[in-house]
């Protein structure tokens, strides 16, 4: 299993709606991402300065990215682009980050 984490931008008066629409993730997107592999996904909030830490665990990344090919991806991508920092395409702005220590 790959462990993936990554560092995404939120805007400071979107944290209710982020959550919000998160709580209520569609079932398609949520369907394509195991399709993809995604497990173990997790999402933090830094209230401090809007940083969002992304986690999840995947067999194989590139079969993982090409999640983002997909239309329901892109759709909520452009659902999601008003809260937060983003590419023109409407992916996140994300820094990936490198683990340095894991523990089982």
């Amino acid at each position: 299993m790959q462990r993936i984490g990554q560092i995404m931008y939120l805007h400071k008066d979107a944290y209710a709606e982020y959550q919000k629409r998160h709580s209520e993730l569609w079932p398609e997107m949520k369907k394509e991402l195991k399709d993809h592999g995604a497990t173990n996904y997790s999402i933090f909030l830094n209230k401090a300065n809007g940083e969002l830490f992304a986690y999840v665990e995947v067999p194989d990344v590139a079969k993982y990215n090409e999640i983002a090919n997909t239309e329901i991806c892109k759709k909520w991508w452009a659902y999601m682009e008003p809260l937060m920092e983003t590419n023109p395409d409407n992916s996140p702005v994300a820094t990936d980050l490198d683990e340095v220590f894991h523990l089982d």
